[in-house]
């Protein structure tokens, strides 16, 4: 059982930066694949990047390749998501998931999630 919570969302404006942050419970987290997903309002929730239980390797969505890094800290339970440059195409509630299996890039592929985080980036 992984329990997350997502933090580290807010308003920010075109082309600024932010840094999400995800806190699992659990002494088995370094066993989990993470993932992050975004879900604006009546739209699907979507990958967004993934990282394997030993942090290589990594995927991105093609929308964000470039400008988002995620990476983990085992050690201390984290998974972390730099969005950088952002667009206000990126506004969206952003998800923290993990799977025991291999990152996947669809949502279902994923048994544990947080309650998301809301990320605004104005124009």
């Amino acid at each position: 059982q992984v329990q997350l919570v997502e933090s580290g969302g807010g308003l920010v404006q075109a082309g600024g930066s932010l840094r999400l942050s995800c806190a699992a419970s659990g002494r088995t987290f370094s066993s989990y694949a993470m993932a992050w997903f975004r879900q604006a309002p009546e739209k699907e929730r979507d990958f967004v990047a993934a990282i394997s239980w030993s942090g290589d390797p990594t995927n991105y969505a093609d929308s964000v390749k470039g400008r988002f890094t995620v990476s983990r800290d085992n050690a201390k339970n984290m998974v972390y998501l730099q969005m950088n440059s952002l667009k206000p195409e990126d506004t969206a509630v952003y998800f923290c998931a993990a799977t025991i299996y291999s990152h996947r890039t669809y949502p279902t592929g994923y048994d544990y999630w947080g309650q998301g985080t809301q990320v605004t980036v104005s124009s």
